[in-house]
């Protein structure tokens, strides 16, 4: 099963992403809580896959999601990164998926956008 990265600054998406990987055997290599935490990490452990909040907490070399969106697909163009926000930031989807996100899945999280995501990226 994958290797999956999960970078939100909320508790309740990361507990119920980790139990969602947990269900379907799937391995989460690493949790992160800014989008300084999300490049770091990414750059250590090379998952397979990232959940990825567009609005994070701002860091030393990131001011939020897609500024770690960017700087992990210069690290690897080929980074499998599914979005995870709610709708209200539009623009910011739009931007992520030319960018090079991969998919966007919409908060609140249902857990078979996640499958989805999951049987299509790993």
């Amino acid at each position: 099963m994958g290797k999956i990265e999960i970078s939100d600054d909320a508790a309740y998406t990361r507990e119920l992403l980790k139990k969602i990987m947990k269900e379907t055997q799937h391995e989460v290599v690493a949790e992160a809580t800014t989008g300084d935490e999300a490049v770091q990490l990414y750059k250590q452990v090379k998952p397979d896959l990232v959940f990825l909040d567009i609005v994070m907490p701002a860091g030393k070399n990131t001011v939020n999601g897609m500024e770690a969106l960017k700087l992990i697909l210069e690290e690897d163009p080929g980074a499998k990164v599914v979005i995870c926000s709610a709708l209200e930031q539009n623009v910011l989807i739009e931007e992520a998926m030319k960018l090079g996100a991969k998919d966007f899945i919409a908060k609140p999280i249902m857990p078979e956008r996640i499958l989805e995501a999951l049987s299509k990226y790993c």
